[in-house]
């Protein structure tokens, strides 16, 4: 039923070598995951694990099937693409939502916002953390937000 009687030698050890690590690297993104104590530190374990985990077993596979000729690699490409784009989008994502919510909400633990690149390109003051005497002054560049209204 399966065709590993016509894999070579060369092609079942390369194979072999990345599947496993591979495997590690996704388990070892997995341990990061519990490992460390808050959600953004949580955030770059499972990302590096799954976007190196998995570019090691499509190059198994690569090899597998190239080595046997059955089909073409165009497959496996394609996965390790879109894992590798979504993935850390998603993430980044997830850590933004998260970072907003908990400023939101006023935890401690959020980093701060120091320092804010104003749209010319120079770093200044976040105008968020002044105190309660100081006015902000709004940037005119930088269009009013306002709430929506029901008509």
């Amino acid at each position: 039923m399966t065709h590993a009687m016509d894999l070579p030698a060369w092609a079942a050890v390369l194979t072999a070598l990345l599947v496993v690590l591979g495997a590690g690297l996704t388990l070892l993104g997995a341990i990061g995951t519990l490992q460390f104590g808050s959600f953004f530190e949580r955030v770059h374990a499972p990302t590096l694990g799954t976007s190196w985990g998995t570019g090691a077993i499509v190059l198994a596979s690569i090899v597998c099937f190239s080595a046997l000729g059955l089909r073409p690699v165009v497959h496996e490409l394609l996965i390790g693409v879109f894992i590798t784009a979504t993935t850390p989008v998603t993430l980044m994502l997830l850590a933004r939502a998260a970072l907003y919510r908990d400023r939101t909400e006023g935890d401690a633990n959020v980093p701060p916002r120091s320092l804010l690149r104003s749209p010319g390109g120079s770093l200044s003051r976040d105008r968020s953390s002044d105190g309660p005497g100081e006015s902000p002054s709004r940037d005119p560049q930088t269009p009013e937000v306002r709430p929506m209204t029901p008509i």
